[in-house]
């Protein structure tokens, strides 16, 4: 019945998400690795500032698609991303 359709739990699609979660985070510590190491030519202050100013701004709307069916990939992968940009960074500045 329709009823039992609307209650029955869906599966969860972990390889697909997972999947899509890693590939988001790649791209995203790829993004913020490139950007940031831009920045720190210029001035580490600018880097700090810039990363702080734009995850802080995007973290509000970013984490509100968390409950979403398929967004949450996103969501999860963007963390990571950001998180493992931000370590890779920190990694390469302090190497220099």
């Amino acid at each position: 019945s329709k009823l039992a359709q609307m209650t029955t739990p869906s599966r969860t699609p972990w390889g697909t998400g997972l999947t899509v979660a890693a590939f988001v985070a790649a791209v995203t510590a790829a993004a913020i690795i490139v950007l940031s190491l831009g920045l720190l030519r210029v001035h580490p202050l600018l880097a700090v500032g810039l990363n702080a100013v734009a995850v802080g701004g995007l973290a509000p709307t970013v984490w509100s698609w968390r409950v979403r069916p398929v967004w949450r990939w996103f969501v999860w992968g963007t963390g990571l991303g950001v998180a493992l940009g931000w370590i890779a960074t920190l990694a390469i500045a302090l190497g220099r």
